[in-house]
């Protein structure tokens, strides 16, 4: 649903006598499109005030920092307020007296000793802290930087790069960050003694760099995938284990994804990616490597139905047994070259079926895929998607509402899928009328009930307005009854992403429930991360409505799927866990565990077109299994017990992926024979 940044700048002052100077940086979308700007002013009273301010998709965040550095390049006071993407307020402050530091945020606050050079780490900081991280671990003889609260930040040197503003040349490196999030933090940065930020480049989506020197972007952007390349394939590398000839699976109770039954014990034999056969538990077929499930529930490959793919991202999805992603909407370069990457077997990622982005062009349009004015250019892009093999294509907010009727129908007759978003001044039933097969996201679902032609829903009103009027929503009413049956009769599936859209209800401090469980697993700036709101909440009266109409919207999913209403799980969130959360969320919404986990295979399997090779453990299709060490069929829970995933050949331990991500382990892995 966002993409986030996830550190902060300024300039770094060299001694007592400052010199005042001013930095600005533009971001750029869509190969070139203004989003927002960055300006850094560094005062003579050796304050630092930064300015950001970032909006694409009608949301974004803006920010105003300030703070003083003391002469290692640490914060000895800090500063930032404005406000999140969502619209919640950002007020968070930081001080340094002596070896005592404090902080307070909306979310958080606490004190501690701390001795010597430390950096406190901001919740909400702009971009802005990438040059005082730079410039404080230049000072380290070790390229190690002790963090506030807790963690350690390095960096490690990448490559080079000469750029050109066409009067100066100047070089930059890119550099390595690790120690904060999950993955590596890939940032490039002048190669002064005391290095600040010259661009954060989010490859297919962002580039923030300095003003006058954005034409070395495109550049810039490709030397960076290149080296994550690398970074990437050694990830692999270290963390897959590949399967030579045939395998069985021993003593596996085996879920019947198309009945929604889980059998007895079996013993599954695979072959070169394939399920050869499903026989009885106790046979006597033999195979080059065995894997001893005791008893073990194995699933099929759980399906998520709205991903926004990066090149990291397979690690959280394979670990969790997520063995296909549904892409719902990236660049279109950069999906094409996650797709080769994972068919070539050098990225750690799972399957991926692509859905097709087609936007309308304005002030708040979203820049992904294909951003089109009228229909022979929806039409056109229609043919690109057609031609590259997507099943489908989706729709946003800004496509022109007098070009649906016949956009749809051109897909359908090039054999896509039409899904998306409600475009604005629509509601639901119009896009169902005019030829959808799929809506995404439960809050444009009930938008239906919520707008009228005036409705502006590009801006946050889609998301305030569900908060706020949900809870009166009367679902025993003809308008909504109706609406249900439309659904129903024209099989009409939605993807609720239930677990993206808590985030209405959560309040500041809280962790919501969708990540609750999986919390005290993660690393420490993760789990401090899991408690920053994104919604403006006032008070407890506001929470309560909030709370009330989110837990209807997740009653609205379950009298959707008891009246014959096709479900599918996505996230649209962090990979991998919020599929499991998403489940949970169906089986509070009524249905049972088994038909729970029906979602999450068969019915993705058949609404991403892919039933054929994959949805059910079934000979002849492709051997993406998950070993569960519990019974997700009795405890919807027990998803999160992930032993091991074989994607086609290859086998993954979870727990060596978490590991290697710095997430404590879920369940202890069950391993092939002699590997």
């Amino acid at each position: 649903m966002k993409h986030t940044l996830a550190i902060s700048l300024a300039m770094l002052l060299a001694s007592p006598a400052y010199a005042a100077e001013t930095l600005r940086y533009v971001a750029l979308v869509d190969n070139g499109k203004q989003a927002g700007h960055q300006i850094v002013t560094t005062g003579d009273d050796g304050v630092t005030r930064v300015d950001y301010v970032f909006k694409d998709n009608g949301r974004g965040p803006e920010l105003k920092e300030e703070f003083k550095l003391a002469p290692d390049g640490t914060f000895t006071s800090y500063h930032v307020t404005g406000s999140t993407t969502f619209g919640a307020p950002v007020d968070e402050s930081f001080g340094r007296d002596g070896n005592k530091v404090w902080w307070k945020s909306t979310s958080d606050s606490g004190e501690q000793a701390t001795d010597g050079t430390a950096l406190y780490s901001p919740l909400g900081g702009t971009p802005a802290g990438f040059s005082v991280a730079f410039a404080a671990l230049a000072q380290r003889a070790d390229g190690k930087l002790p963090l506030i609260p807790s963690g350690t930040l390095s960096t490690r040197k990448v490559t080079e790069a000469e750029v050109s503003n066409g009067k100066e040349k100047r070089k930059v490196q890119l550099l390595a960050l690790t120690g904060v999030g999950l993955v590596p933090q890939f940032v490039w940065a002048t190669t002064d003694a005391k290095p600040r930020l010259f661009a954060f480049i989010y490859p297919g989506y962002l580039q923030l760099i300095e003003d006058g020197w954005a034409a070395n972007g495109a550049a810039l952007e490709k030397q960076q995938k290149q080296a994550e390349s690398e970074a990437l394939v050694a990830f692999q590398q270290r963390l897959a284990h590949p399967l030579k000839g045939s395998t069985l699976i021993r003593n596996a109770r085996v879920f019947d994804s198309e009945h929604a039954t889980l059998g007895a014990a079996s013993d599954v034999l695979v072959r070169d990616g394939r399920i050869v056969s499903v026989n009885a538990a106790g046979g006597k077929a033999e195979a080059d490597n065995v894997i001893d499930a005791g008893g073990r529930v194995l699933l099929p490959g759980l399906f998520d139905m709205h991903g926004h793919l990066g090149r990291w991202d397979g690690g959280l999805n394979i670990a969790t047994g997520v063995t296909t992603v549904r892409d719902m909407g990236n660049d279109n370069a950069t999906l094409q070259q996650i797709m080769a990457e994972e068919k070539a077997g050098t990225l750690l990622s799972t399957r991926i079926v692509p859905a097709g982005f087609i936007e309308g062009e304005s002030k708040m349009s979203a820049r992904n895929g294909f951003v089109v004015k009228n229909l022979d250019e929806a039409k056109k892009a229609v043919d690109w998607y057609a031609e590259h093999g997507y099943p489908q294509v989706k729709i946003y907010n800004s496509f022109p509402k007098d070009a649906l009727r016949e956009t749809a129908a051109y897909a359908h007759s090039k054999g896509l899928r039409v899904s998306g978003h409600v475009p604005a001044f629509m509601r639901a039933q119009d896009v169902v009328e005019q030829g959808y097969d799929e809506i995404q996201h439960i809050n444009q679902v009930m938008l239906n009930f919520l707008v009228d032609d005036k409705t502006d829903t590009r801006t946050l009103e889609r998301f305030y307005l569900p908060a706020e009027k949900v809870a009166d929503l009367d679902f025993d009413s003809k308008p909504v009854q109706d609406f249900i049956a439309m659904l129903a009769n024209k099989q009409i599936a939605i993807d609720p992403t239930l677990s993206t859209f808590e985030f209405v209800r959560q309040r500041a401090g809280q962790v919501a429930e969708s990540y609750a469980p999986v919390a005290d697993h993660m690393p420490p700036d993760i789990q401090r991360g899991l408690k920053v709101a994104e919604m403006k909440i006032p008070d407890d009266a506001t929470a309560a409505r909030y709370e009330k109409s989110y837990l209807k919207m997740v009653e609205f999913v379950g009298r959707m799927y008891k009246a014959g209403v096709p479900i599918v799980a996505g996230t649209d969130a962090i990979p991998g866990f919020t599929v499991h959360s998403e489940l949970e969320w169906y089986v509070r919404a009524g249905m049972t565990p088994a038909q729970v986990l029906q979602i999450a295979t068969w019915n993705g399997a058949k609404y991403s077109r892919t039933l054929d090779d994959r949805g059910s453990i079934t000979p002849g299709k492709l051997s993406d299994l998950v070993l569960i060490d519990g019974d997700p069929v009795a405890n919807i829970s027990d998803i999160r017990k992930v032993a091991m995933v074989l994607k086609g050949d290859t086998a993954y331990y979870p727990s060596e992926i978490f590991e290697a991500m710095g997430i404590r382990p879920f369940v202890a892995p069950v391993k092939v024979a002699g590997h």
